[in-house]
């Protein structure tokens, strides 16, 4: 797939384009999906916390080209990213494939995140969801149509999801589901979905603090690990324990049942390091200051009887999730115990969100 050549940083480049742009958030998966089957479909269900501040914000000019390949450049706050062009590379020409009228176009396109790399927050799930709504918004306009809402929103976490799996759940707001699990009508491997029914006020609305235990590139991408998934003896195991533990999860959403909440979310995290430690070869991306976060976690929890839990993604920084009404005294906690566990005392705190923007 050709890329442009032309120096598009400067305004009077971009002459001649049209333009469209998208807000979307990060997510950070409660219940895990780790192995994947086909063109990025779960071997999992998987549930996520959608977030407010931690997003990637893109924009798309576009206008017509006489090529039949649909010709791009890429830019991430403002500079030219090589490492990432293989990936938009195989983005573009997957959903080229499902909107053919996209072909037709040269894109320039400028992203940009409001959080650091290697900070604990899926990066590729914001970024790729962003670029998902922008692809879908400049198909409606050349075909001169608007899709329902209710089926927008379904193709965007679809094209999303061919960008990155967890991309899929960044269009849903608060807590968004995907893959196919019998408790749950209407789920689907294609495309993630909202919960639906109304989740009880002792579990949500939820807050999310990041601590930065390392800004260290990991070892193992989650692509290898997803593949190292193929061959792993616990495989099987981990897929059946993981669509239980949503279905239990789920209905504790539903009764409010805290106890058992902070059980399954903690039993999630845990069993994804698990995993990865058991693979052949086994590696680790968790830290000693994680462990140590989460000792300190538990020690406040048993001597307070708060409402605090934790999680991780594939990598060493730690989810501390807790209810907004009670964000005075654990972030008191965070600052006081917890912080110096973190790179720099490096900390971002997050809550739940409402889903992308269209700016």
């Amino acid at each position: 797939m050709p890329e442009l050549k032309a120096d598009i940083q400067s305004p009077e480049n971009k002459s001649g384009y049209n333009m469209i742009e998208w807000t979307s958030p990060s997510n950070i998966a409660l219940i895990k999906y780790w192995g994947k089957k086909e063109v990025q479909l779960p071997r999992n269900a998987s549930l996520s916390l959608t977030l407010s501040k931690s997003m990637s914000r893109t924009r798309v000019y576009y206008k017509k080209h006489d090529s039949c390949d649909l010709a791009w450049k890429f830019l991430f706050e403002g500079k030219e990213k090589n490492s990432f062009n293989e990936k938009i590379s195989h983005f573009l020409t997957l959903a080229s494939s499902f909107y053919p009228e996209l072909k037709s176009q040269e894109l320039i396109i400028e992203s940009s995140n409001t959080f650091p790399h290697s900070s604990g927050i899926a990066s590729s799930a914001s970024s790729m969801s962003a670029l998902a709504l922008c692809l879908l918004s400049i198909h409606e306009k050349l075909k001169a149509s608007k899709y329902e809402p209710s089926d927008f929103w379904q193709r965007a976490s679809g094209l999303a999801r061919l960008g990155s799996g967890s991309a899929s759940r960044s269009p849903i707001p608060g807590f968004g589901l995907w893959g196919k699990h019998p408790a749950v009508s209407g789920s689907s491997d294609e495309f993630a979905i909202p919960l639906p029914f109304k989740v009880h006020s002792e579990i949500a609305p939820l807050k999310d603090a990041i601590l930065i235990v390392s800004s260290d590139k990991k070892q193992i991408s989650s692509s290898v690990g997803h593949a190292m998934m193929e061959t792993h003896p616990f495989a099987k195991a981990r897929f059946e324990v993981a669509n239980k533990n949503l279905e239990e999860l789920l209905e504790v959403m539903k009764s409010g049942n805290r106890k058992k909440f902070i059980s399954i979310i903690e039993n999630e995290a845990m069993m994804l390091h698990g995993m990865m430690m058991s693979s052949d070869p086994g590696y680790f991306l968790i830290h000693p200051n994680s462990l140590k976060i989460i000792e300190q976690i538990k020690i406040f929890r048993l001597k307070t009887d708060s409402f605090i839990t934790f999680t991780l993604d594939a990598g060493p920084n730690v989810h501390v999730l807790y209810h907004k009404k009670d964000s005075e005294q654990i972030e008191k906690f965070i600052k006081e115990k917890l912080l110096v566990f973190c790179e720099n005392e490096k900390v971002i705190f997050d809550e739940m969100g409402k889903g992308p923007e269209k700016i």
